[in-house]
């Protein structure tokens, strides 16, 4: 490139400039990220999903990935090179991508958004908009009027998700039937007649604009003004085509196998989603190991408490003596809140670095927690102001066992996904697309790993939460068998139900919410266990590297101190810090600063 010849200007810098250049032009096109992020000047707008806004943002990711080409990367030191591989293989991912309908956004958490099927029981505009009208900035006059934008402009991304919607269809794509069967009540959960009672309008339940009565009250009348003449007949719309048209033309099938694409998108799903050459049969196995493995530990607890019958039997125990579950939600969410307390305290002996980024813990909005599992981390924001979130899933308490609750508050929060993503978001000297988005294998890998911390941080005491761990570990073992068998191996959604039941201690329910999300969500599960067998793979080579030199804080700052990044990656740094460890230098790792 021109800017990098002649010495008029250091390759790094231009380099740095490009990546923040381009992370401008992304968030200005999904502005939904631009408010995630805390970003200014981007809450009054959506997506842009009509033929011409996909098409300029494809046109956009294939000029990204030319521009990022000219650069030379001999010439950029060694951050930046990390750099340059990160975010070419993010492009070029995404690029994949497309030949599958996913949406042109290499900065997507988890499952990438198929514009062939842009609505599920887990995402879509429906449970998209509510979030984020919730948790955008409204506390003052200037931030009300975009919100009041924002409210304005849903119409049109409602009416551009139909088109979307009516376009796979055409094109002989759809989601299966089964999995969007409570879809239309999520509607009805959206959409109550009185607009103050809508999750679309929780922000102005509180003093949006500021404290004074007047200003208050005007922006309340003019959001339920939009949502009665704009916003709920947009969704009744697509409701009414969903319920009249969509669902019973969707497809009866349920694995990716099934469509005409199916197996050459589940294999790139694989890759990207594990960032692993790993192939679905290695997988597969791999699931029923680890099962094996878990097993064995489950029934020598089981003896240790005195069951005395088959695990299936004690299964069956763990999911119905009442003595295991609440009797009201303020209960379950107490409970929780107590738990990410007594975690707290016990993170500066495993870390040396912690987020500054405080969370809380919160029930599940209503009108999806019938669809959701039992709880997930909503990412705070350091620009914004914003805490993280723990949301606890307290519908159907006859789901919510008591011994899952310290194994879940150790993914969801701290030192799982709240520690991690903080941390990630407080990484100044890296770039923000390093900051804000990573590979699923070492997000929720790490959630994962997080869980097994539990001893060293005094959880798991009462050995019925230990089983809650353990089942917890065959859980994430059995979604490597039954993901792959759903969509590699032409399984049914009773069989996948069935495998589910017999090698967990699961609820029925949250069997049937799990299981339909390994059907809308291919891949996404199997991140999950290969990522947190890696990390532990790391610690058990770096203990036996080092031995009396090893450090547990010194070992998790290290796996921390670059965001979320690919697996292989993250050996290459371990490598690098037991080589350095070993040599007696600093054991606390630090990403290397900007020359």
């Amino acid at each position: 490139m021109g800017d990098l010849e002649g010495g008029a200007e250091r390759p790094r810098s231009a380099f740095r400039q490009y990546l923040d250049e381009d992370w401008a032009l992304w968030i200005d096109e999904y502005p939904e990220l631009g408010t995630l992020f805390g970003v200014p000047g981007h809450h009054d707008r959506w997506t842009d999903d009509s033929t011409e806004g996909i098409a300029r943002r494809e046109a956009h990711l294939r000029a990204s990935r030319d521009r990022l080409r000219g650069f030379d990367r001999s010439r950029l030191d060694p951050t930046d090179r990390t750099n340059h591989d990160l975010y070419g293989s993010m492009l070029e991912e995404a690029i994949e991508g497309l030949a599958f309908g996913e949406e042109p956004n290499p900065f997507h958490f988890g499952m990438p958004r198929n514009l062939r099927t842009p609505l599920n029981q887990m995402d879509g505009i429906h449970i998209g908009a509510p979030d984020l009208l919730t948790l955008q900035p409204h506390g003052t006059a200037a931030e009300v009027r975009d919100l009041l934008a924002r409210l304005r402009a849903l119409p049109r991304a409602v009416a551009e998700t139909v088109e979307l919607l009516r376009a796979g269809l055409a094109a002989g794509f759809s989601p299966p039937r089964e999995a969007l069967r409570g879809v239309p009540a999520q509607f009805t959960a959206l959409l109550p007649e009185a607009p103050a009672n809508s999750p679309l309008l929780e922000a102005f339940r509180g003093e949006p604009g500021g404290a004074d009565p007047t200003a208050v009250a005007r922006a309340r009348s003019e959001a339920e003004g939009i949502y009665t003449d704009s916003v709920r007949p947009a969704f009744e719309r697509l409701r009414q085509y969903l319920v009249e048209t969509y669902l019973p033309r969707c497809r009866e099938t349920v694995g990716l196998g099934a469509l005409p694409d199916g197996a050459a998108a589940y294999a790139h799903l694989i890759r990207w989603q594990t960032t692993t050459d790993l192939s679905a049969a290695a997988i597969h196995a791999l699931g029923r190991s680890e099962l094996g493995r878990i097993h064995r530990e489950m029934d020598a607890l089981k003896e240790r408490v005195g069951f005395a019958g088959s695990r299936a039997e004690f299964f069956r125990h763990l999911r119905t003596d009442p003595g295991f579950f609440f009797s009201e939600e303020s209960e379950l969410l107490e409970g929780y809140r107590a738990l990410a307390k007594r975690a707290d305290p016990g993170l500066a002996r495993l870390f040396g670095r912690l987020p500054r980024l405080p969370y809380g813990v919160e029930p599940m909005p209503a009108f999806k927690a019938p669809s959701s599992p039992a709880a997930y981390y909503q990412p705070g924001s350091g620009a914004a102001g914003r805490a993280g979130y723990f949301y606890a899933n307290t519908h159907g308490l006859g789901a919510r066992p008591r011994w899952e609750m310290e194994d879940l508050v150790l993914h969801e929060a701290v030192p799982g996904h709240h520690l991690q993503i903080a941390l990630a978001d407080e990484l100044g000297e890296l770039p923000e697309f390093r900051r804000h988005s990573g590979p699923t294998a070492f997000i929720e890998g790490w959630g994962l790993y997080a869980e097994t911390l539990g001893e060293e941080l005094g959880f798991y005491r009462d050995p019925y939460a230990k089983m809650g761990q353990l089942i917890a570990d065959a859980w994430r073992s059995v979604r490597l068998v039954v993901d792959t068998g759903l969509h590699a191996f032409g399984w049914t959604r009773a069989q996948a139900i069935e495998f589910f039941r017999e090698n967990t201690g699961r609820a029925e329910a949250d069997i049937a919410v799990e299981v339909d999300r390994y059907i809308v969500w291919p891949g996404q599960a199997l991140g999950y266990k290969i990522g947190a067998l890696r990390f532990r793979e790391l610690r058990t080579r770096a203990e036996q590297a080092l031995g009396d030199r090893f450090d547990l804080r010194g070992f998790h700052d290290t796996l921390l101190a670059e965001g979320a990044i690919p697996l292989d990656r993250v050996a290459e740094r371990v490598e690098a810090w037991i080589r350095d460890v070993g040599a007696g230098t600093p054991t606390a790792p630090a990403v290397d600063a900007p020359r």
